[in-house]
């Protein structure tokens, strides 16, 4: 019997001392402060309801003494027109009011120049990480890390910027470079590993497909020993459960804020003892039928979470600034114009051979290229607004225009044939018709005829690819100019004028076929 009493206060011992840490990380919220509205799904998401989950569980967390983070793992930017307009600044303060820890620099962190990345990291009340980026001009000066000192815990947060931003976002970079991210996080976990319990990496990174150039969460974990903890984003991966790899968990909440990630840890003399992690739906709901009056039913994924009254009170102030430009309508589309990520990324479509088509139209060109990476929703039947389109083409990238020899767009057209289907590279097309097999061309045309290799062609792109965005390092350096014409106002100009605002069926052929 004494011996049973002296095993229980043992295990009473070792419960009392073992810190405990709940980390709640999200990632890839993309402008989505909101709350919004997917097919089934009126109302999920937004930062209003997050704040709810996260002052919910902070107060849970410190009723059992333990601790907390609040972290996001890249790519704030980019994707609702009312935050474009306003460089994040509705993000941002929401997140200053939730008490966020810390965020790394994702890819589109990049988009606009880096003046305004500075800018943003001025209003933001946390730190913005990056271990692996290097600003030659001194802008742009994320910290490495940082060590957040509970007491009974010490706890490292190292950011790392996914190594392919140089190839995805290239045209504000002005020099900035991203280093390895193995060889980086290996000289701070060994600078950090006497100073602290637990190493924390916080990654853009993504944990697939992987890819030449580029770490993936789960390539960071198997190569560098000494972390603990990688809390991901970039791949807008949907976790079910919590990866383990070499000894080392990685997590990954989805996307737009649909999901808060929930880590829970016990931890005892710098090792994790157990642990536990789900992803918390933020309002998501399946549909469950029609009731007697054909009215729709919903039903809670999980729980309902109520939007906290002062976060969505200065959300709502944010989101009135531009509610009028925005809601004007420009026309109206009978089907729906799609722009879905995993289509655009595969195959032609309906709108983005619209798009592709609107650019030629506005410079009298030949061809038109257009990466499906830069089409970032689809548009539902009925009226179409500015909204709408800036959701679409959400970048502010403008038209460039080139002169090329037939022999150079097949350079283009060989590189285009590499790339793997899923890729923001994935080649969108006006004016031309191709095929690959195997990777190769196997015939391409301009306008129904053979590219001739010696001919010079009026070739239509984006600045963004034109800056040898994507990989598609050719263009940079050739004969040409930069129009001034946002894309975004170049397609409510041709839905307007070409189209006469009103959309009844549009060109879905397969301009690029793959074998």
């Amino acid at each position: 019997m004494k011996r049973f009493l002296t095993v229980l206060l043992l295990i009473a011992t070792m419960i009392l001392f073992a810190a405990r840490l709940t980390i709640l990380h999200i990632n890839d919220t993309h402008g989505h402060a909101w709350a919004w509205s997917e097919t089934n799904n009126p109302n999920i998401g937004g930062f209003a309801a997050i704040a709810t989950i996260v002052e919910e569980v902070r107060k849970e967390v410190e009723a059992l003494n333990g601790h907390m983070l609040f972290l996001h793992a890249g790519d704030m930017n980019t994707g609702v027109p009312e935050s474009d307009m306003l460089d994040a600044a509705p993000d941002i303060v929401a997140f200053n009011m939730i008490k966020l820890d810390a965020m790394v620099l994702g890819n589109h962190e990049f988009d606009k120049p880096k003046e305004v990345l500075a800018k943003q990291m001025k209003l933001a009340k946390f730190p913005m990480l990056s271990a692996n980026f290097h600003d030659p001009e001194g802008i742009v000066k994320p910290q490495p890390y940082i060590i957040k000192d509970f007491g009974d815990l010490k706890v490292a947060i190292i950011g790392l910027t996914t190594e392919e931003t140089s190839i995805l976002e290239p045209l504000h970079l002005r020099g900035a470079t991203f280093a390895n991210c193995v060889e980086t996080t290996k000289e701070f976990v060994e600078e950090l590993k006497d100073k602290v319990d637990i190493v924390v990496v916080l990654a853009h990174l993504g944990w697939e497909p992987e890819g030449e150039g580029k770490t993936t969460s789960k390539q960071l974990a198997q190569l560098v020993d000494g972390i603990h903890i990688i809390v991901d984003g970039h791949s807008h991966t949907k976790f079910e459960t919590a990866q383990v790899v070499n000894g080392v968990i990685v997590v990954q909440a989805w996307e737009w804020g649909k999901y808060v990630g929930r880590l829970d840890l016990e931890i005892e003399n710098g090792k994790i003892v157990s642990y536990s992690w789900k992803p918390i739906p933020v309002n998501l709901k399946v549909h469950k039928g029609k009731d007697a009056q054909g009215k729709d039913i919903y039903e809670f994924v999980d729980k309902p979470y109520e939007e906290h009254f002062y976060v969505k009170t200065v959300l709502d102030y944010f989101r009135q600034l531009g509610e009028e430009r925005l809601g004007t309508v420009i026309g109206k589309t009978h089907i729906l114009l799609d722009g879905e990520r995993v289509n655009v990324r595969s195959r032609s479509t309906n709108l983005a051979n619209m798009i592709c088509d609107a650019m030629m139209w506005k410079v009298n060109a030949d061809v038109a290229l257009m990466n499906g990476g830069g089409i970032r929703a689809s548009i539902k039947p009925g009226d179409i607004t500015v909204r709408d389109v800036l959701t679409v083409l959400p970048f502010g990238n403008t038209l460039y225009v080139l002169k090329m020899t037939g022999e150079q767009l097949m350079k283009v057209l060989e590189y285009a044939a590499t790339v793997k289907e899923g890729q923001g590279a994935f080649l969108q097309v006006g004016g031309l018709t191709w095929k690959s097999v195997g990777g190769k061309v196997a015939e391409a045309k301009v306008k129904g005829e053979p590219i001739d290799p010696n001919r010079v062609y009026v070739v239509v792109t984006n600045n963004y690819l034109a800056g040898g965005g994507d990989g598609y390092t050719m263009l940079t350096g050739l004969a040409g100019y930069d129009t001034g014409f946002r894309l975004d106002s170049v397609l409510v100009e041709f839905i307007q004028t070409v189209l006469k605002g009103e959309i009844k069926d549009y060109d879905a052929s397969l301009r690029y076929v793959r074998e």
